[in-house]
């Protein structure tokens, strides 16, 4: 048996987990400081921007594609084995252009994305109001909407991960911390890991941890700000409820007149702390609101915040080996793409295990 260790289960190492889990001759062990999904994946809105994403080639695209083509049959598998039904909204993403932006672009990535066999479609400033009448600003002039891309809920479907990894043999322990690793050997704080291989995939934690391997991985926190809304009526038409996505805004339908609409960006300070300003959410929350009025009339239901984990000194997601060693690899460092990239991160990691 090739004994694997996976440290971090937020959305990406539970993926890896399932991915690896599908292999027989794989003794699999995940460890997790935390509670399940209650880092960067419970602060994530779920949103799935890869078709209607502006990559249109390299590793930054094909990620997107190999993620998109296995979500397709991923979500299937896990609720026909476990039962558990993942939120899933199927009905796109539109994307609002403003005067002054580059509507070339756009005609351009259709083209692209046509001759790859994907579907986006462009929408001019009427067809779009009757669409979504929601939509209300003057500045608006189109937009562009992309019916294969997706929204997900990323708890539930992490949850849907661990319980089939679970029946697949994959042993989970959580509240556990790394303490050590020495030859081929973990110590953590229940005790001693045997490995072949170790998989990195625990977000910002995967900066001390490659430190104690003398091979600091740099990612420094972007907090992400979002808040919860509820109306007394649906946004848009009953029967089509896209995410709506403005000047990087992002308003989400979840169902029985809620919203999550976020999130801010917030960068570390000059000493590395990053901490969340009620003036950024509420710039959000008046920028929604200039194309999308009715949210004025909306109840708070709750805010939130999480740090999400980028990179310095190298593109998002780090995936391979640590410089070093040939039995520890990273898959952590995706920004505010965890949950659209997970998939095809897990794809990776098992072709560098099992080739």
């Amino acid at each position: 048996m090739t004994k694997i260790v996976i440290v971090g289960c937020g959305i990406v190492g539970a993926t890896i987990a399932y991915e690896l889990s599908l292999i027989p001759q794989l003794d699999i062990t995940v460890i997790e400081q935390q509670k399940l999904a209650s880092g960067c994946t419970g602060a994530a809105l779920g949103v799935l921007m890869g078709i209607i994403s502006g990559k249109t080639k390299g590793r930054a695209w094909k990620l997107r594609e190999n993620s998109l083509k296995r979500y397709d049959n991923l979500l299937s598998e896990l609720e026909s084995q476990t039962g558990i039904k993942i939120p899933i909204n199927r009905q796109g993403i539109v994307q609002l252009i403003f005067a002054g932006d580059n509507l070339e672009k756009w005609q351009k990535l259709q083209q692209t994305r046509q001759d790859k066999g994907w579907e986006l479609a462009i929408w001019s400033q009427d067809y779009l109001y009757r669409q979504c009448p929601q939509i209300q600003n003057e500045r608006i002039i189109a937009a562009v909407y992309s019916p294969q891309d997706r929204q997900i809920n990323p708890k539930i479907l992490t949850e849907a991960l661990v319980t089939a990894a679970i029946q697949n043999g994959v042993k989970f322990q959580f509240g556990v911390t790394v303490q050590d690793y020495q030859n081929q050997v973990l110590v953590t704080s229940k005790g001693l890991l045997e490995l072949d291989y170790l998989v990195i995939s625990a977000g910002l934690g995967s900066t001390p941890l490659t430190k104690s391997l003398q091979q600091t991985l740099d990612l420094r926190p972007v907090l992400g700000q979002a808040i919860r809304l509820k109306l007394n009526n649906n946004l848009s038409l009953a029967d089509f409820q896209p995410v709506i996505t403005g000047n990087d805004i992002h308003i989400v339908p979840l169902g029985n007149q809620e919203y999550w609409l976020g999130a801010t960006v917030e960068f570390p300070n000059e000493t590395g702390e990053v901490i969340a300003k009620t003036e950024l959410l509420e710039a959000v929350k008046l920028e929604a609101i200039a194309f999308c009025p009715n949210l004025a009339d909306a109840t708070i239901l709750e805010t939130w915040s999480g740090k999400r984990p980028r990179p310095q000194g190298q593109g998002a997601p780090v995936i391979g080996k640590l410089k070093g060693y040939d039995n520890i690899i990273l898959a952590t460092g995706h920004y505010r793409n965890g949950v659209l990239l997970a998939p095809a991160t897990a794809l990776e990691v098992k072709n560098m295990i099992c080739g």
